[in-house]
């Protein structure tokens, strides 16, 4: 992890790639971030489960703009000579470095709410060791971007194709046919074909590699049988980032803007329609992440990609989105700063009362914000808020130069 002076390879550098990542990292502060969990308008929050969101269109998005930007900076390194096993090397060592950072955030709770002085040091890290979350949105990030770039090192684009058709259809063969074991009147019963919530392969696998009596509970919240980041859910994460590469390879290719754009508007319209067909008999989740849902965010983000690069880069209408670009080249920093402010003030306490005491977080908020507006409407602010605070952060980094690369 290194900062420079000036964005890496600036003269050839996609601001529209920069505004629609930093759009994308600044949606996905503000559904991450609200006032109160017990308000919140419904594009903001994740489908129940089948279907999608606003909320659900973010997490591929940014998976797909990182496989984008894998050919426009690793085919540059290649062409100035780089070997190919310098750049996995490269890749490895980035991959390592963002998946640490997701690590770091999800143990970041258990050495600043004061157990290990409560509970003395052996049983403080028994409990961390059997309930620390593995997985996560950094650690998928890592793994989807060492797998891409992988493949794109070792495959021409017809292979980089074929991958991305294989794992999409291997991972919805195994969601189909594989069987798991389901408990219920006193037997256990083996099925398969099922997509309910922990009764799935996926929740199935995610049971089996992350909780048990020996190891503990490493998924997302203690007694949730399955991660949204999970296990063989990030199989579909990865062909995600294929689908960027594959956009990155269009963006390369010696076609005028016009076609570019035209490229990107009618394929990914037909991917959106691919995906909306599968959906008949593989439903859009987000959670499971199904070749459904893959398919369809990668058409959708084609589309919202087509109107930046048309926009942005091609009629050059960059002062109303030049905000969004600062955040989108720090956007790593910001997401990481992002979630160890969050988790301060959900740790640290206010006294409100002789026994009585609320998180730095719900006592700003009712504080300050709660007496604004409606409840729904406060947590909305709260959320507001906290992304513009976050975005003067960046825009600081911005004017001195200070980007940050992993």
């Amino acid at each position: 992890m290194s900062a420079t002076a000036s964005p890496p390879a600036a003269a050839n550098r996609l601001m529209s790639l920069d505004v629609f990542r930093g759009v994308t990292i600044a949606a996905m502060m503000l559904v991450n971030n609200p006032g109160t969990w017990s308000h919140i308008y419904a594009p903001l929050e994740h489908a129940p489960w089948h279907g999608w969101t606003f909320t659900d269109t973010i997490f591929p998005f940014f998976i797909w703009i990182v496989g984008v930007a894998i050919p426009l900076s690793t085919s540059r390194r290649l062409e100035a000579g780089q070997s190919r096993a310098e750049l996995f090397r490269h890749a490895l060592r980035r991959a390592a470095i963002i998946f640490a950072l997701g690590f770091f955030l999800n143990s970041f709770t258990f050495f600043i709410d004061g157990s290990m002085a409560k509970f003395g040091f052996g049983e403080w890290l028994h409990q961390y060791l059997t309930n620390v979350r593995v997985p996560g949105v950094l650690q998928r990030i890592a793994i989807c971007y060492l797998i891409a770039t992988l493949i794109f090192l070792r495959a021409n684009i017809r292979g980089q194709i074929f991958w991305t058709a294989g794992i999409l259809v291997g991972y919805w063969l195994l969601m189909a046919f594989a069987p798991f074991p389901v408990n219920g009147h006193g037997e256990t019963r083996w099925i398969s074909g099922v997509l309910e919530k922990g009764d799935n392969f996926s929740a199935y696998v995610d049971n089996l590699v992350l909780n048990g009596p020996t190891i503990g509970i490493h998924v997302f919240k203690a007694g949730k049988t399955w991660d949204p980041e999970g296990t063989i859910s990030t199989l579909p994460a990865i062909a995600t980032c294929l689908f960027g590469i594959l956009t990155g390879h269009l963006l390369r290719a010696r076609r005028s803007d016009a076609e570019k754009t035209a490229w990107l508007m009618v394929s990914g319209a037909l991917l959106m329609w691919l995906g909306l067909l599968m959906d008949l008999a593989l439903p859009i989740n987000k959670a499971l992440w199904t070749s459904s849902y893959a398919v369809f965010m990668a058409g959708l983000a084609m589309v919202c990609f087509g109107v930046y690069y048309w926009f942005v880069d091609v009629k050059v209408c960059r002062t109303l989105v030049k905000p969004f670009a600062v955040y989108g080249m720090n956007a790593i920093t910001v997401f990481v700063l992002s979630g160890v402010i969050g988790r301060i003030m959900l740790t640290a306490k206010v006294p409100t009362g002789p026994d009585t005491s609320l998180n730095l977080q719900a006592w700003l908020f009712q504080k300050f914000f709660a007496p604004l507006a409606s409840p729904i409407n406060a947590s909305l602010l709260w959320a507001i808020v906290y992304v513009f605070l976050l975005y003067l952060v960046a825009w600081v980094m911005y004017r001195k130069k200070w980007f940050v690369k992993f």
